[in-house]
């Protein structure tokens, strides 16, 4: 079972980043797990065993995903029961007493699922994230290189975005280009990417290059948003393009015009980060 990330976007606040940096969550509806027959089922049975624990896994994913993280939390307490060598369990543990604020158990959570399966790619790339909002930037660094020099490695996208919104955050602008333009090489249509990259650019002063990325998303009006919006908004106003930057002003106070981004618009805070 795969297990949700912390991603967020470290640049501009961008909503998008998080719906695409996180790894797929399993959907369960919230019921309590049937009873079975104690007569008929051995409790000790390998195959028992993991079927309770992936029963409990389902379920704090899924509550976690609906931000009932203390029932999320319960859930998992009864997995690690089950098994007590969970390595999803700690992982999803790490994750939830992130959210908690609760450092010392979110680490203790990580490395605890580390110490069982030192190369299990969604950990590393979770613990990556979660050392990353630490500001520990070179130990975060060090965890994506892992989940990248790993065989089994697939989720290419995922983590190269979040370790360059990570190096951006870091000030490593350059850095974090590389990365978000190698996720963008494996996966041209992942619009957190784009996003995030057009902002990396951006900042960078690589004015047409950060246009290019941020009008595909635009360009899709299921896609785009009052932040990609703005986003294409500074990138006009530093290009001193008066015709575009109306356009977007305009789509701004249209679509979006009690958002925080049409006000920004409207007092001219273009060179806000």
């Amino acid at each position: 079972m795969t297990t949700p990330s912390l991603a967020r976007s470290a640049l501009c606040a961008l909503a998008l980043a998080v719906l695409a940096a996180c790894t797929t969550t399993t959907t369960t509806s919230q019921r309590t797990p049937e009873a079975t027959d104690p007569s008929s089922t051995n409790p000790n049975d390998p195959s028992e065993v993991a079927r309770r624990t992936r029963v409990r896994l389902e379920l704090a994913s899924a509550y976690f995903a609906q931000g009932q993280t203390t029932t999320a939390l319960d859930e998992v307490k009864l997995a690690l029961q089950a098994n007590p060598n969970s390595v999803e369990a700690y992982n999803l543990r790490g994750l939830i007493y992130a959210r908690l604020s609760d450092d010392a158990q979110a680490d203790e959570s990580f490395k605890r699922a580390l110490q069982i399966n030192p190369r299990d790619a969604d950990t590393l790339h979770n613990y990556g994230w979660y050392q990353c909002q630490q500001r520990r930037y070179a130990e975060a660094q060090a965890l994506f290189a892992q989940v990248q020099a790993l065989p089994q490695f697939r989720d290419a996208p995922r983590t190269l975005l979040v370790q360059g919104v990570c190096q951006a955050r870091a000030g490593q602008m350059a850095e974090a280009e590389r990365s978000l333009a190698r996720a963008f090489e494996v996966d041209p249509s992942n619009v957190a990417v784009q996003v995030n990259l057009a902002e990396v650019l951006y900042r960078r002063g690589e004015l047409e290059r950060a246009r290019f990325y941020i009008r595909r998303v635009n360009n899709q009006p299921d896609q785009s948003n009052a932040q990609t919006l703005w986003l294409a908004a500074k990138i006009e106003h530093a290009a001193k393009q008066p015709q575009a930057l109306d356009e977007l002003g305009a789509q701004l106070r249209r679509r979006f015009p009690q958002s925080r981004e049409a006000a920004a618009f409207e007092q001219g805070r273009f060179d806000e980060q």
